[in-house]
């Protein structure tokens, strides 16, 4: 390893989204800049995010789609840095992209277009990007900062940490951005898996699992949110959008509760069903609303089942209820193995919201996934890190 020790007016730690976007910003400014990533290429969580197109935005982002301690801190980066902006950069590099719904925009093509977009203005703007580079000692020097690291000793005046959370370690994630924001007395709040599938245990686990792979429109309730969209039955439990966004907001112990036939009013479409089809048997019946191997499930374990024309009223508006509101008890997730974001993170109390800016050690950033704000599933995450990302990036 080299002795020498090269000076730079800003390091940043994690070659991501966030650390990416702040180093463009920063480099516009004529600022020297030196990314470091651990890994053997930077924007991993990039190119694999959207099934390999990267939902790299959504078009309706507000600071309610995020969750945090703090909800106010995300506003300012949010305001200064919006969807239009980021999709004015996917414009001038010619990238080809499409609204899937609800905002959420995807590459026609692929992913690593947006990493190879990021690189170029990188390059552009004279960034300086090191992967597979460890950092093996971080220092507080006068007057700045300094990196002992596998590829060399750096220094400078400013710091960004922006290492990401805990999800998906099989990509490289770890807890290197808390251990730093502790180093420098920072508090970190309790973190947990985010967007992340749901498993059951036990008889609940039984009763669905040769159910494996059936899906269904739904909208799922917990802690007074609701999400409308697919829920998958897996091997372990539930998973699909909604799911994944109930996630964030539920734990063990909450009520879950599913409405499996959200477009619906169950009881007008029971009664109107009772009528029309007096001789058919409830399961058929259900069948055409729900997937068949799904309806005659719920019909052997949860509702009653006999021809439409037996059920007085009451036991409709029973039904009714069970269907808009079936229980589903839940008990725990498939952790941060398969998570999409981390929950929780460094406490945005002790952070500057207009610049990212640690409020006990002057130079030092926290951005992107490191801090506690997540955001929900379909581009929410990336805008935030692409904001994040530019409010250090104009100041460090």
């Amino acid at each position: 390893m080299s002795e020498m020790t090269e000076t730079f007016d800003a390091l940043i730690i994690g070659g991501g989204a966030a650390g990416l976007m702040c180093a463009i910003t920063a480099g516009q400014r004529g600022r020297r800049v030196l990314v470091i990533e651990h890994a053997n290429r930077v924007g991993k969580k990039i190119l694999m995010s959207g099934g390999g197109r990267c939902n790299f935005t959504n078009t309706g982002t507000t600071p309610e789609n995020f969750l945090s301690a703090n909800p106010h801190f995300c506003k300012s980066a949010l305001a200064r840095y919006r969807p239009a902006d980021f999709i004015a950069m996917v414009e001038r590099h010619g990238i080809a992209y499409h609204e899937k719904e609800l905002g959420q925009l995807f590459c026609d093509e692929s992913s690593k277009q947006i990493v190879r977009m990021l690189l170029d203005e990188c390059a552009a703007a004279g960034v300086r990007v090191e992967t597979s580079c460890s950092v093996e000692r971080v220092q507080q020097l006068a007057g700045g900062f300094r990196l002992d690291t596998t590829l060399g000793v750096f220094d400078a005046p400013s710091l960004v940490i922006a290492s990401g959370g805990l999800s998906i370690p099989s990509m490289g994630a770890s807890g290197f951005g808390y251990a730093i924001a502790q180093q420098f007395g920072h508090s970190v709040l309790p973190t947990r898996a985010g967007l992340v599938p749901l498993t059951l245990s036990g008889r609940h686990q039984e009763r669905l699992q040769d159910m494996s792979g059936v899906a269904l429109p739904i909208e799922a309730r917990c802690n007074g949110k609701s999400f409308r969209g697919a829920m998958l039955i897996t091997h372990r439990g539930i998973s699909g959008p909604a799911i994944l966004q109930i996630s964030s907001y539920w734990q063990p112990g909450d009520d879950l509760r599913i409405d499996l036939l959200p477009d619906r009013d169950a009881l007008a479409w029971l009664r109107d069903q009772q009528s029309q089809r007096p001789a058919a048997e409830f399961k058929n019946v259900l069948a055409d609303a729900l997937p068949r191997r799904f309806a005659i499930r719920l019909c052997e374990l949860w509702l009653p089942n006999k021809p439409m024309r037996q059920y007085r009223d009451a036991e409709l508006l029973e039904i009714a209820a069970q269907l808009q509101e079936w229980p589903l008890i839940a008990s725990g997730t498939e952790g941060y193995r398969t998570a999409e974001v981390t929950l929780g993170g460094i406490d945005t109390n002790e952070l500057s919201s207009t610049t990212m800016q640690s409020r006990r050690v002057p130079g030092l950033y926290f951005i992107g996934e490191a801090v506690d704000v997540t955001g929900w599933l379909g581009g929410y995450n990336f805008q935030w890190a692409w904001a994040s990302g530019h409010a250090a990036g104009e100041v460090v």
